[in-house]
């Protein structure tokens, strides 16, 4: 079964959307390791609003933290400190959708970033969306990922930007899942219409 990692080149990239459409392309389970604030609508909770299969299972977070904030500063907010042993794939047999928080150097605690919770055998999506800078995150979100010896792939997400893509895609050699266009909103129509869309890449992976 896969187990594919979602993560981003930055925040409000796209992620959580992204997240939902590969779920409902192969009709996996969805698991957030852990959520930093919107406690009240959690990342998982817009998945199951987006979704419309019936095998789907939504796994509880390892950490649900109360602000909106790098999860490291957060968990000291709350009292905690995120112990990355602690955050351990749920058991499912079913593919497994795994959506990161922020990118993949975000800090979880002095010692660990969001990178030391990819297992070796995930898949990794990168979502990419064009801004002033996208294209050194992406580079480097890639190629850090690449050097680890992480399977990755690239999705981009909102209005097509030719010229920051195709150097994206030239120096990475990534493989392009597709993209998620500016949509007047993203409800369980439109997730399947991408879903549908996207499904031979994602079953080839």
């Amino acid at each position: 079964m896969k187990r594919i990692f979602v993560t981003g080149i930055s925040t409000e990239v796209g992620k959580t959307i992204a997240a939902a459409i590969i779920t409902e392309a192969l009709q996996a389970d969805y698991w957030k390791p852990i959520q930093s604030g919107d406690l009240d609508d959690t990342d998982s909770d817009k998945v199951s609003r987006l979704i419309g299969n019936d095998s789907t299972k939504i796994h509880p977070s390892s950490y649900a933290l109360k602000t909106p904030m790098s999860p490291h500063a957060a968990a000291a907010l709350d009292k905690v400190n995120i112990d990355r042993f602690h955050i351990k794939e749920p058991k499912t047999d079913n593919h497994l959708v795994i959506e990161g928080a922020g990118g993949i150097l975000v800090p979880l605690n002095e010692e660990d970033t969001i990178v030391d919770i990819i297992l070796p055998n995930y898949k990794v999506v990168v979502v990419s969306r064009h801004y002033l800078g996208s294209i050194n995150h992406t580079l480097l979100t890639v190629f850090w990922l690449q050097q680890k010896g992480y399977d990755v792939s690239l999705l981009f997400s909102g209005d097509e930007h030719p010229t920051t893509e195709s150097i994206i895609l030239q120096k990475t050699a990534a493989p392009c899942l597709g993209r998620i266009n500016e949509e007047k909103e993203f409800n369980q129509d439109v997730v399947k219409s991408y879903a549908t869309l996207f499904a031979p890449a994602l079953e080839a992976l």
